[in-house]
C-alpha cells in the first residue's frame, strides 16, 4: 500500500478533535453521555475525543460492515457487534470516523433511534458529503474531505494503516 500524500496532519487532527470536545461539552453541560463508537475504525478518534469532554460519560461499541476488504462500499450493512448498554432514555453520540454514502450510518441511526433514547447525535471525524447516498449530516463534524481513500489514525484499507498519527490518501 503506497500513499500518495498526507492529507490531514497530526496537529490538524488534534485541533478538531479539541474543538469538537469543547462544542460537545457545551452542549451536554449537566447531561449524562452514551459514546458509542463505531468499530473499528473509530477506536482511536473516540479515545482522544473523550478526553476533550468534560461531562459525565459512559461508552459503549458497535461494529458494522459495509465495506469487507474492499475500496467502495457494497451498500449492504451488516451488525458485526452490537451493544452492551439498553440505550433508552440516554443521551447517545455516535462516534465515527468518516461519512462517506451515508449508508452505514442511516442504517446504524435507524437502528438505534427505534430502541428509544432521550437524544441522539452523530459525530464524525471527516466527512465526504460528495459521495453521500443518503440525507445524512453529521451534527458535530472534525473537517470535510474531497473524494479520496484515506487511511490513518484508525482509518485502513484491509486492515493497514490504522497506525498512523495522520490521515493519507491512498495512491489508487
Amino acid at each position: 500500500m503506497d500513499i500518495e500524500r498526507v492529507l490531514i496532519t497530526e496537529n490538524e487532527i488534534k485541533s478538531a478533535v479539541e474543538r469538537l470536545g469543547r462544542k460537545i461539552t457545551e452542549d451536554y453541560s449537566g447531561l449524562n453521555v452514551l459514546i458509542i463508537c463505531v468499530l473499528k475504525g473509530a477506536a482511536i478518534f473516540m479515545s482522544d475525543l473523550i478526553r476533550q469532554i468534560k461531562a459525565p460519560l459512559e461508552i459503549d461499541f458497535m461494529s458494522l460492515s459495509s465495506y469487507g476488504a474492499a475500496m467502495e462500499s457494497s451498500g449492504e450493512v451488516t451488525v458485526k457487534k452490537d451493544l452492551d448498554k439498553d440505550i433508552s432514555g440516554k443521551h447517545v453520540i455516535i462516534v465515527e470516523d468518516i461519512v462517506d454514502t451515508g449508508i452505514t450510518l442511516a442504517f446504524l441511526k435507524e437502528n438505534l433511534l427505534a430502541r428509544g433514547p432521550a437524544s441522539l447525535k452523530i459525530c464524525a471525524l471527516l466527512d465526504k458529503p460528495s459521495r453521500r447516498k443518503t440525507e445524512l449530516t453529521p451534527d458535530y463534524l472534525g473537517m470535510t474531505i474531497d473524494d479520496h481513500f484515506v487511511i490513518g489514525y484508525g482509518l485502513d484499507f484491509n486492515e493497514r494503516g490504522r497506525e498512523l498519527p495522520y490521515i493519507a490518501i491512498v495512491k489508487q
